[in-house]
């Protein structure tokens, strides 16, 4: 119905940049990404130098998966917003998704350089340095996680994985021990102590009894919910969901005069702009084009600590 009265606000003025951008909108919402792409090509005729317009373009260029215009189109949406974090990583994205490793990571140091709070990108160069063999820097990433987050433990192992990688064995334990004392019922931290102290001839046998145990008491209750759930799904023959009702669909967009949406939605490109984006880490393709960080044959870790910031 909103699309209608947009294409008639369109048949009586041609050049309305509010009934094209909500038009736009409309059909993204739609799922009808050729004919959004339309109205904002149309509408970057009017107003070339919009922001928020060029951003959609990119966009749509980005959800067709043709990367290269998506990358054309968000350089320049960046002359036009040289500082934005959200674009910058963005495009470290899409550089990623090419497999360009170089542009990929000058992005994300440059959306990190304007906006040093993003998780997803502080997470990405952590492990592309780790990928990288570089790990002093990636200690320096991780820190800063940590400091953001200093309540999430990952961040403190991954520091930790860092100081094992450069052999620094007892700078490792050190750390492992600290962040146990403070968390106790850690099962990975646990996991890593049995390993590391098995490398160093040291005795283990008091974490391997507290990791069995915690082990043991997080399996019971799970196998207890399996076979409730069992039982439940006999008795209604596996057929309804819980409560027998399907999951209703999502809210479409609602209807409003044109100026009242083109107001709305003119915020919701730039929010999308500024806001972080999620930064894919280092895929196995990527590390073909450097030597992975030898493993040694009694290192019970291998790549686990990394592996759980990948996507």
């Amino acid at each position: 119905m909103a699309k209608q009265f947009f294409l008639e606000a369109i048949g009586v003025e041609a050049d309305c940049v509010e009934a094209i951008f909500n038009l736009g909108l409309v059909n993204i919402r739609m799922g009808s990404l050729q004919e959004a792409h339309q109205a904002f090509e149309k509408l970057h005729t009017i107003i070339p130098h919009n922001p928020e317009v060029i951003y959609h373009i990119a966009s749509l260029y980005e959800q067709n998966n043709d990367l290269h215009n998506a990358i054309k189109w968000f350089n320049i949406l960046s002359t036009r917003v040289p500082s934005d974090p959200g674009i910058l990583a963005r495009m470290g994205q899409i550089f990623n998704k090419e497999d360009d490793e170089s542009q990929a990571f000058h992005y994300h140091l440059e959306s990190y350089r304007h906006y040093p709070v993003s998780l997803d990108v502080i997470s990405w160069l952590g492990v592309w340095y780790v990928k990288s063999e570089l790990y002093e820097k990636a200690i320096h990433f991780f820190e800063r996680a940590s400091q953001i987050q200093p309540n999430e433990v990952k961040w403190r192992l991954m520091v930790t994985s860092c100081y094992r990688r450069m052999h620094n064995y007892q700078k490792a334990l050190e750390l492992y021990e600290r962040i146990h004392a403070e968390h106790p019922e850690n099962l990975e931290c646990l996991r890593y102590l049995v390993a590391i102290c098995k490398d160093l001839g040291r005795p283990y046998d008091a974490y391997q009894q507290k990791l069995s145990r915690l082990d043991t008491g997080r399996q019971a209750p799970t196998q207890a919910a399996l076979g409730r759930g069992a039982g439940a799904l006999t008795r209604v023959g596996g057929v309804e969901s819980e409560g027998g009702a399907a999951p209703s669909p999502a809210n479409r967009g609602r209807g409003g005069g044109a100026l009242g949406r083109v107001q709305e939605d003119d915020e919701r490109p730039k929010r999308a702009m500024q806001a972080p984006q999620a930064a894919p880490a280092a895929r196995g393709g990527e590390g073909s084009k450097r030597t992975p960080a030898p493993v040694a044959e009694d290192d019970d870790f291998g790549d686990m600590d990394v592996g759980d910031l990948m996507p």
